[in-house]
Parts: structure tokens; C-alpha cells; sequence
């Protein structure tokens, strides 16, 4: 490869976001010489020119959703250039590597990936001997190493006009940008799919990396900037400093963040910088009410903990938006009519997205769920079609709820929310006498 080599990176799904996923490792690639194209298969066409020209080809796969979106263009892939170098990067790699290498993939990157990347290309670069589209990897497939973080490349990346906008309490809609001002967690909840490849470690990117980041993205148009970090208050001194630059520097623009609730309690002289700064919304991964679920979950809070979040937001003037894991093996009609009665009386039901009210525990590949010895019982066989442990509920009818409810969300996406809640909530206590 005597050229300068070329790279197509290839998001399929990433929450509605402009990916940082590929304007993160675009500037590590280019700033070692690579030609590179990006391609976000949410918004845009696959580019069949460029696969064709390509010498390495590279999905990030974040989350369950983008895997499998990313499995289904393999084919289509591998046909129009059977000779690209297949590699696959992200959270969701190492976990799928099996399913992922049987599809054709020659490089599995996991964690801190762009050192990876960099590195691949200029081993695909070097490597004359082997032409294959997959030589054996040398890259690590799981990589913690403290990286020279850049600030990503979006120049080439949809407009953010074509990416999700955000609607803030009060109604008003703002573009919006999304940005990482650290990686990794702490923390080992069971059901995180984080645990699996960062097992504890976090790793904070600099403030000027993100500030940079934020700065480009409002310049673009951005008047609010979602952080995408796991836990904004995995570093509290590093988090306050990243918002007060950024009310400094950017002047009027929002932001939101995800914070577990027992940082909410630990931090809580936080919260009042979070509102002087900007921030719209606080989301945390509550997850369930019912604290021998939290603890199945090993979640790290309980419910009254929950409940103390609430009011601690509210005193700070901070808006609170749980998101739930409504359906687990473990979920009684009972309690999921709690759960409705709970989000009802402590008034979060503006805050509450009704997909949350449905969502059913996903159980992938490396999951903590199955050190649980019911879960290993109930979960015996991997699914590559939906890359998940398949479960049942030894209560039919907590199974029936769940696609009763997933259903009613799906044909009222547009509804609002209270409307929504009340059809939740009768359908509910409908189901709730039917259980055995």
C-alpha cells in the first residue's frame, strides 16, 4: 500500500447524536495521514464509491441497537469490496467478537479505541507480505491506556440540523450537540453493558480537548450540547471545571448530563453549579423502585435514595429525568403498578419518556447478569440475531404487559406524555388481576 491509505468509518445509530464515534477517531486517522470519509447510516446513504475505494472499512458499534444495524450492511459490504479490511469498534465489539468475526471482521478494537485504529492502519499500510482483507491482529481488543485525546473531526459529518433537537422544559426546541468529557465508569452494575470492557475504569478527557469540541459544534450551529458520559460526576472536580469553562466560553448554551443517583446524594453541593451553568435536565439510571431488583442489579441506591434525588434536584432547581428499566425477571404486575404510582405522586411524569415505561432487561454477551445463578437458569442460549440471552418470565403475563405496553408506545410516539401515562397506567391495573 503505497498511497496513503483509505478509511470508511461507519456509524448506523447513535441515539439521534452527530457520532462522535467517528469525529473522534477521524482526527486521530487524518492527523496520521489516512484519507478518510465518514459515514453516519442514520442520516445518509451508504457511499458505494467510497467502500469501493476503501482499504479499511470500520463500524462503531456503541450499543446493541448500532451492532446490529452495523451487521446487517456486511454483505453489501463485503460485495461491493471483498478485498477491505473489516474492523469493528466500540463498546459493543469485544462482546459480539465471535458473531462479528464470523461476519467477516479482521480487527475487534474495544475501550480507548483510536489508538487502535491509528495503529491498524499503519500495520494495513506496512503489511505487503499479506494482502488478505483479515491478517491476524496485533491490536489489543480490549485497550484502558491513557491516550493523547484530540479534538474530533466533524467537518465531514451531516449538518446538525439533520440530528435530533432538543426540547427543554418549558417546550422550547434547541439543535444540539453531543460531546464525552470522560469514558469508562466507575462503578459495576450488573447490567451495564460498560462493565464488560471498562470493568471499573474511567478515564477523563481535558478540558480543552472538550472545550474545543463544543466550541466547534456551537460555531456549527449547536445551541445546546448533550454529554454523553456514562457518569458526569465519576470526576466531580473535573466535571466543574468542564462546566464552568463552558458557561464561560459559550455563553447561553444548555447542556444536559447523566448522573447515578447515589452521586447526586454524594455531590449534592454540586447541583446548584449544574443550574448556574446551564443545565437543562439531569438524567440518572434509576432503573426500578423495588430495591431487591436494585440489588439483583447491584445498582449502588435504593428507593428511597431515588426519592432524595428527586427532592435534592428540585431544591437545586434542577429538572430530574429518570429512565427505567421497567421489565426484568424479576418484575411482578404488582410492581410495575408501583412504579406508575411512584413516577405519578412524585410528579415526574413530564419527565419520564414512555419508552422507559416499556423497556424489557437486555441480557448480552460478557453481561454480570448471568453471575446470578436464576439468570444462567432462565438464559441458557445466545441469540445472534438479537446479539441477547433470550428470557422468559415465569409469570406469562408480566411478558404480556411488557409487549402490551411496548406496543401502545410504539403507535403513540407523538402523544403527550400525560395522555400517554394515563392509557400506561389503565392498561396496567387492567393486567395487574390477571396475574398468577
Amino acid at each position: 500500500m503505497t498511497q496513503s491509505p483509505r478509511v470508511v468509518l461507519i456509524s448506523t445509530y447513535e441515539l439521534g447524536h452527530q457520532p462522535f464515534g467517528l469525529a473522534s477517531p477521524a482526527a486521530w486517522l487524518r492527523e496520521a495521514g489516512a484519507r478518510v470519509t465518514c459515514l453516519d447510516l442514520a442520516v445518509e446513504r451508504l457511499d458505494e464509491p467510497a467502500i469501493a475505494a476503501a482499504d479499511l472499512v470500520a463500524f462503531y458499534v456503541p450499543m446493541h441497537t448500532a451492532t446490529r444495524l452495523a451487521a446487517s450492511f456486511v454483505e453489501r459490504v463485503k460485495r461491493i469490496n471483498p478485498n477491505a479490511h473489516l474492523c469493528f469498534y466500540g463498546l459493543y465489539a469485544p462482546v459480539n467478537e465471535e458473531y462479528l468475526r464470523e461476519l467477516g471482521a479482521g480487527t475487534i478494537l474495544g475501550g480507548e479505541f483510536e489508538e487502535g485504529l491509528v495503529a491498524l492502519v499503519e500495520r494495513l499500510s506496512a503489511d505487503e507480505t499479506d494482502p488478505s482483507p483479515s491478517p491476524s491482529q496485533l491490536e489489543p481488543r480490549i485497550s484502558l491506556n491513557r491516550q493523547r485525546f484530540l479534538v474530533p473531526d466533524r467537518d465531514q459529518l451531516p449538518s446538525l440540523e439533520r440530528y435530533a433537537h432538543v426540547k427543554l422544559p418549558g417546550g422550547a426546541s434547541r439543535v444540539a450537540g453531543y460531546t464525552e468529557a470522560s469514558r469508562g465508569c466507575k462503578h459495576l452494575c450488573r447490567h451495564c453493558p460498560i462493565v464488560p470492557v471498562y470493568n471499573g475504569t474511567f478515564r477523563v478527557v481535558p478540558p480543552d480537548v472538550v472545550l474545543g469540541d463544543i466550541r466547534q459544534q456551537v460555531a456549527a450551529g449547536a445551541r445546546h450540547i448533550s454529554f454523553g458520559d456514562p457518569d458526569f460526576f465519576n470526576g466531580p472536580r473535573h466535571a466543574a471545571e468542564v462546566v464552568r469553562r463552558l458557561a464561560a466560553h459559550c455563553p447561553g448554551i444548555s447542556y444536559d448530563v447523566t448522573i447515578k443517583v447515589e452521586h447526586l446524594i454524594r455531590h449534592r453541593d454540586l447541583l446548584p453549579l449544574l443550574r448556574d451553568t446551564g443545565c437543562a435536565f439531569v438524567t440518572s439510571a434509576v432503573e426500578s423502585i423495588d430495591d431487591a431488583v436494585l440489588a439483583r442489579l447491584d445498582k449502588g441506591h435504593t428507593a428511597a435514595d431515588f426519592e432524595t434525588a428527586v427532592s435534592l434536584c428540585r431544591a437545586a432547581g434542577l429538572v430530574l429525568s429518570p429512565t427505567f428499566v421497567a421489565f426484568t425477571p424479576w418484575t411482578r404486575t404488582e410492581g410495575y403498578r408501583a412504579l406508575l404510582q411512584t413516577i405519578d405522586r412524585l410528579d415526574l411524569v413530564d419527565q419520564v419518556a414512555p419508552i422507559q415505561l416499556a423497556i424489557r432487561l437486555l441480557i448480552p454477551e460478557g453481561s454480570r447478569l448471568r453471575e446470578l445463578e436464576d439468570v444462567r437458569a432462565m438464559a441458557t442460549a445466545f441469540d445472534d440475531r438479537s446479539l441477547t440471552y433470550r428470557w422468559r418470565h415465569q409469570d406469562p403475563a408480566v411478558d404480556q404487559l411488557q409487549e402490551t405496553i411496548a406496543a401502545l408506545v410504539g403507535r403513540r410516539l407523538n402523544a403527550p406524555r400525560r395522555e400517554l401515562f394515563d392509557e400506561i397506567w389503565a392498561v396496567a391495573h387492567g393486567a395487574a388481576t390477571q396475574s398468577v
